[in-house]
């Protein structure tokens, strides 16, 4: 984790490009599903291969997909950011579209923006507070980071973890 956690490597499993729509990472026919316990089995439905790596567990939590400018666009289904979550992935992204970045900082799925990102599948990359580090081609990339406020969200596991803690430490 960023912000006072310690990083470590994980691997890329999908390098995506620019303009990756909500449909492509969580196809609307499969909008009746709605519980975030059920979601992430409909991740890249689509992408078969990736779609299967996933359900069968072959993906290890904190492993990274990889895309380009406006990864999200389209609707504003949170469905495309729980089903993500419920594999506790990170995406690293030249950018990310606004309503998807703030339904993932409500959700607590971990995003990270590095404008000038290259990997491919396989690459070992490593987040650090500032930079995302390829530890297969020893390229270094600048972070944009989030505003404290929503990190600190993110850090609690989203915006309902983030307000209960904050309810349970009022004074009575």
């Amino acid at each position: 984790m960023v912000n006072g956690s310690v990083s470590a490597t994980a691997k890329v499993i999908a390098a995506l490009g620019d303009d990756v729509s909500t449909d492509v990472i969580y196809p609307g026919r499969y909008m009746a599903t709605v519980l975030p316990t059920e979601t992430p089995q409909f991740a890249f439905a689509d992408h078969f291969e990736l779609n299967a790596r996933l359900k069968g567990g072959e993906v290890a939590a904190g492993s990274v997909i990889v895309a380009g400018k406006n990864f999200g666009c389209g609707s504003s289904r949170e469905q495309a950011c729980s089903c993500l979550k419920g594999h506790e992935l990170t995406v690293v992204a030249r950018g990310f579209a606004r309503i998807f970045q703030q339904n993932s900082v409500n959700l607590g799925l971990r995003l990270v923006t590095a404008p000038e990102v290259e990997a491919s599948e396989g690459d070992e990359l490593e987040v650090t507070a500032d930079e995302v580090i390829n530890h297969s081609t020893g390229k270094r990339y600048a972070t944009l980071p989030l505003p404290p406020a929503r990190q600190a969200i993110v850090d609690a596991g989203g915006l309902i973890a983030y307000t209960r803690a904050r309810l349970l430490a009022l004074p009575s």
